[in-house]
Formats: structure tokens, C-alpha cells, sequence
């Protein structure tokens, strides 16, 4: 970010409609809760995963334009493109941060005129996005304490649990969650950027050696507290140039981001950078998290797969002029926000072949035995595990964890089968919606069964549920039928949810 320099619900119909506009080898899948787009908060609301839908079938075919606007003036700049263009951009940003040394209640004021722009954008079609500029929990609204360097020592002491900074930043956070919740209520997904630039030194929190530490803490604190189901979360590191670190060192995981964007700054849209995090994302949308100077159309040509890209507020008009701006407006690789309307009552839908399902199963790791303190989201080919006396994760305690696994099972044959667990302690396994094993409590190295009948190449839904208690931790899932030999349930019958 630089300041200076330095309906009322998305529709399902809007998405066939964008994709009848893209290509004709893209279809809209049914599912949308399927593999290929799924969401790192399993609780993410319809909303939330039709957009994010979206950024999966525009990638390398379409870029959508955005804009942001500060928090004092929430719909600025977005009109400024209005007005030389005759269009809006596909996405408008906005920001939760008070810089300009707010009070309290002229900060609340101006997150709510937020909040009413972006349902009011929301219910015209477009998509919303938030920064997030937090001052250092405790301090004035002021942009010097946002824009500010941190030693690593007493950065840790506002990710460390029971310390004064720690709690300051938790009522920083609830405080901000009560407009995000707003938005969830009317039904608004957002594409939530904060703590950007990290791999950076111009920000409280840039270039340490934790950062997953404030991002994990956030997630946590939004997701399993305040239940912002809504939010799309967006990692938005600057390019690696001479003034940043490169990516990795301050990556969170795959499993805990939605989008990977990249802010890029004077112009500096080197291949390399885009190249590096588009490897990074691993299939996962890539975006424009911020920009002073538009794209060329040689650069948008080149790198396809900016799912969208956004112009940082007043750098509209002081970086490009008013022919520049035009001129990328009118670029056919563009969405704007007129693209995402069209005719909503009779989407046009195009035939072709849905897209290919993931083999494995979803694994959420919770750090007690009762499914609250999410800990950890991976993806795992199957259910064979000795843990031992160790724990999963390094984040988590190697006793009084839980594991939650959901999927698709996909049989061979139309016959009954025999399901089994091995466990030390707890488990449970559901198979089409079916109870078929109930094993939930203490118990070493036991063996349980239940059956169920199934039809050939017919996916179900399967879920598995585990707890550790102390000692050892053992979960594996077998089955078997008159045609199927027993067999650890193999990958190439697993698909992720």
C-alpha cells in the first residue's frame, strides 16, 4: 500500500453467465463446493465459494480490473474510473485501517459507510475486497504506527498468548470482526487482504521470522470465534525486489490462503516475479493485490494468470493518464463490473466436460479433542496413520487432539462392504450420510466394523472423525467386500470435498 507513493446475495446465475463470456472449453460445475476451488475454511458461506469459483475459471483466460478506495472516502476513485471509462471495475477495495488519527467513533463511522458501500457494490454485481492497515494494537489511528518498524522481540510479545500486546491486538481484531460480520449477515464475500507486504520492513509487521504466527492467530480469531464464514483469505506479499524479501520466508502455507497476490509498484511487472508465484500457488488463483501504473496489454497477453488486479487509490490518475486508463478499460482480457451482471434471469450455459476431482481427503487438525482450536488444513492421500507419541503438527500437543477428514469415496463394485477402523483412542465414520461406525472413546489399538451397501462408481459422501486422548494415537481406515479384498481405503478412491 502506498499513501502518497512511497439480489443481495452473489448469485449462482451471475457465475454462469461470467462463463459463458470466458470460453467455450469452461463450465460452470454444479458443486460448488468441488475440489478444484474449495475454500481453506470448510464453514465458507455459498457466497464465498461461488467467488472464489470464479477466480478459478478466469485464470488464464480473464483478468478482472479493480479499484480501491480509502476508508474515508469509499467509493472515490471507483467512480473516478466510472467517469473516464463509462464502466466499473469488476472489484472495488476497501480498507478497515484508520490512518488519519481518528477518534474511536469517527473510526466506527467510517467502517460503517464502508460496510454500506460494499453491500450496496455487492447487490450491482461486483466483487469486494478489503485491506487492512492496523496500527500497532493500543496506539494512536496514525499512520506512523502502522508505517513503522518492529524488533522481532517485541513483535513476539503480540502473538504470545496472555501478554498486555497480545491482548490489545485481540480487541483490535473483535473490534474489526463487527463490520466484517455485517457484511457476512447481508451476505457479502469478501476477499480479505491484511497484514500485506509482509516480506517487507515498512510495516509493524514486516519481515519476521513468525508472521504465519499473526496470520494464523487472525484466522483463528475470525473463523472459530467470530465465524466469518464469508471471508476469502488473500496473502499479498510486495514483488522481491531490492527492498523485499523473497516469498517463502514469509508464507504462510498453501493450506492457509484462498489467493496469493502480489503488490507491484512502479511498474515493475517482471516476469520472474510473476512467474515465481504462480509456482508458489500451486493451481491456486494468483492477483494484482495492488498496483500504481496499469499493465500494458503486452504484459496482460504474457501473464494470464492475474485473476484480478487492483489500482491503488489516487495512483489512478496520478500514475497513468486518462487515455491509459481508457485504453486498459477497453482491453478485451478486462472484466468489468457490467461483465458480471448480464442477463442474471437466463444465464447462458455452455457444455463441456466438468472439471477433474483430486484424489485424497481433507484433513483438519484441532489442537483439543472436541473440534474448536483448529490448528492445521492439509490434504491427505489417505487414512493410515501412527502417530505414536508424537503429534501431527509441531504447532500441536501430542495429546487431546482431534482430526476431522471429509470426501467423496468412489466403490468399484455394487456389493455391501465391510468398513474398518484401527484406533487408539476414539473414532467415528460416517458413509453416505450413513453412521456406520461409532467407536467415540478410550480405547488402544481396537478394531471396529460396520457395513453399508454401495453402488459401483457411485461417489458418497465420507466423513471421519478422530480423537487422541494421551499416549499412543493410531487412526486407519480399511474395507472390504466379496470382490474387494481388505485394504487400507486407497487414494484412488478418495476425493476431496
Amino acid at each position: 500500500m502506498k499513501y502518497g507513493k512511497a439480489g443481495a446475495r452473489v448469485k449462482v446465475t451471475s457465475l454462469l453467465f461470467l462463463l459463458s463470456l470466458l470460453s467455450p472449453q469452461l463450465l460452470f460445475h454444479p458443486d460448488i463446493s468441488h475440489a478444484a476451488s474449495v475454500p481453506i475454511n470448510t464453514q465458507a458461506t455459498v457466497e464465498a465459494k461461488v467467488v472464489l469459483q470464479q477466480l478459478y475459471m478466469i485464470s488464464g483466460v480473464k483478468t478482472i480490473s479493480g479499484q480501491h478506495d480509502y476508508l474515508e472516502s469509499p467509493d472515490e476513485w471507483t467512480n473516478r474510473v466510472k467517469g473516464i471509462t463509462g464502466k466499473y471495475p469488476g472489484i472495488h477495495g476497501y480498507e478497515l485501517g484508520a490512518i488519519m488519527n481518528q477518534t474511536d467513533s469517527e473510526q466506527a463511522a467510517q467502517r460503517q459507510n464502508v460496510v454500506n458501500s460494499a453491500i450496496a457494490w455487492h447487490k450491482a454485481g461486483g466483487l469486494v475486497t478489503i485491506s487492512y492497515h492496523e496500527n500497532i494494537p493500543g496506539t494512536c489511528l496514525c499512520w506512523s504506527n502502522v508505517k513503522k518498524e518492529m524488533s522481532q522481540a517485541d513483535f513476539d510479545k503480540y502473538v504470545t498468548p496472555g501478554t498486555p500486546q497480545y491482548k490489545q491486538l485481540i480487541a483490535d481484531l473483535d473490534k474489526t470482526a463487527v463490520y466484517l460480520g455485517k457484511l457476512k449477515d447481508a451476505g457479502v464475500p469478501v476477499l480479505w487482504r491484511p497484514y500485506h507486504e509482509m516480506n517487507g520492513n515498512w510495516f509493524w509487521w514486516g519481515k519476521k521470522t513468525n508472521f504465519s504466527a499473526l496470520w494464523n492467530l487472525m484466522y483463528d480469531r475470525f473463523v472459530q470465534v467470530h465465524q466469518l464464514n464469508n471471508l476469502l483469505w488473500v496473502w499479498s506479499p510486495n514483488a522481491p525486489n531490492a527492498s523485499s524479501d523473497a516469498y517463502d520466508l514469509t508464507f504462510p502455507g498453501i493450506n492457509k490462503v484462498d489467493v496469493l497476490a502480489v503488490d507491484i509498484y512502479d511498474n515493475d511487472y517482471n516476469s520472474d516475479y510473476y512467474n515465481k508465484i504462480v509456482e508458489l500457488a500451486n493451481g491456486k488463483p494468483v492477483a494484482v493485490g495492488e498496483n500504481g501504473e496499469l499493465p500494458s496489454s503486452s504484459i496482460l497477453a504474457n501473464q494470464t494468470k492475474w485473476a484480478y488486479l487492483m489500482t491503488w487509490g489516487k495512483m489512478l490518475s496520478e500514475n497513468n493518464a486518462h487515455a491509459e486508463i481508457a485504453s486498459f478499460y477497453a482491453n478485451p482480457r478486462l472484466l468489468s463490473r457490467e461483465m458480471f451482471q448480464g442477463d442474471l434471469e437466463n444465464p447462458i450455459v455452455v457444455p463441456s466436460t466438468p472439471v477433474a476431482s483430486r484424489n485424497g481427503l481433507r484433513g483438519e487438525y484441532y489442537d483439543n479433542k472436541d473440534f474448536t482450536a483448529l490448528k492445521e488444513v492439509r490434504e491427505d492421500a489417505k487414512i493410515d496413520f501412527n502417530w505414536s507419541n508424537s503429534a501431527p503438527f509441531p504447532s500441536m500437543e501430542a495429546d487431546t487432539f482431534s482430526v476431522r477428514w471429509t470426501g467423496k469415496l468412489k466403490p468399484k463394485y455394487t456389493e455391501t462392504y465391510k468398513i474398518s477402523t484401527l484406533s487408539d483412542d476414539g473414532i467415528r465414520v460416517w458413509v453416505n450420510g450413513v453412521l456406520v461406525i461409532d467407536s467415540w472413546f478410550n480405547q488402544s489399538w481396537v478394531e471396529r466394523t460396520g457395513s453399508i451397501a454401495l453402488t459401483a462408481d457411485t461417489p458418497v459422501d465420507f466423513k471421519v472423525e478422530y480423537y487422541d486422548n494421551t499416549n499412543g494415537a493410531v487412526a486407519k481406515v480399511s474395507w472390504e467386500s466379496p470382490s474387494q479384498p481388505k485394504q487400507i481405503i486407497p487414494d484412488n478412491v478418495l476425493f476431496l470435498p
